[in-house]
């Protein structure tokens, strides 16, 4: 179970009943769609994310973060370059949209080159 944080508590600041608990709002899990249901969307940016450098945008991923780690883990490694997460999008550094879509396919997802 992940620590509470005081953020996520609802309607209560303060209590002097020692048997107090607070109510907190819980938080939702999103389950990763298989590979074949995925719908992934890759393209060219150099301007906004990735300040004016030349980057691969891979996002349409639905699933957990670790998920989306991994998969960007994958990607790195097949195309020997760094990246990153962000905003549930994944960043590849350089212009790998080819490769990219031909690695995802091959994994099983459904990729569209925009």
């Amino acid at each position: 179970m992940a620590k509470k944080s005081k953020k996520n508590r609802i309607d209560v600041v303060y209590s002097t009943n020692p048997d107090f608990d607070y109510d907190y709002e819980e938080e939702e899990v999103q389950e990763t769609l298989e590979p074949a249901k995925q719908k992934l969307s890759v393209y060219f940016d150099n301007k906004a994310k990735k300040k004016g450098k030349q980057a691969t945008m891979i996002s349409g991923f639905v699933g957990t973060d670790d998920d989306l780690k991994n998969l960007a883990k994958l990607l790195k490694t097949k195309c020997a370059v760094g990246g990153s997460v962000k905003d549930g999008d994944i960043i590849i550094q350089g212009d790998f949209r080819q490769k990219i879509v031909d690695i995802l396919t091959s994994e099983g997802y459904k990729a569209k080159k925009l």
